[in-house]
């Protein structure tokens, strides 16, 4: 595979916190997926896995160089962690369409966060031609 494009994003948690104070659920349920909660819900620094997820949901939109636009969802990417702890990435809808369209085959996302910060890179992996 070979690298076609790079994503990074910076989240100020305290922002994120603030957000989730303001719009409740309704916040919550517009940007993050059920399992994304769920992952989020069991860790007790919930803000900071809540903002490393959107911080890595931004990253891919950078990659892709669309921005949040159209049809696209925020739910329309998912980052859960598999069995080891790695974040994994799954698109579908206006995203999965978008990636398809410039030949992405894969995501790989990094995610790090402190109470204040979470910073996350994503690399768009495509087959070698």
């Amino acid at each position: 595979m070979k690298i076609i494009a790079h994503g990074i994003d910076l989240v100020d948690c305290p922002r994120i916190e603030e957000m989730m104070k303001r719009h409740e659920q309704r916040f919550i349920d517009r940007v993050f997926t059920s399992c994304e909660q769920a992952y989020a819900d069991s860790n007790k620094d919930k803000v900071e896995k809540l903002a490393g997820r959107f911080a890595a949901k931004e990253a891919i939109m950078k990659l892709m160089g669309t921005g949040w636009r159209g049809k696209i969802a925020w739910t329309d990417i998912e980052v859960v962690n598999n069995a080891a702890g790695q974040p994994e990435v799954t698109l579908c809808g206006e995203v999965k369409k978008i990636a398809h369209g410039l030949g992405i085959k894969h995501i790989s996302v990094s995610i790090t966060h402190t109470a204040n910060f979470a910073i996350a890179s994503a690399v768009a992996l495509a087959e070698k031609s």
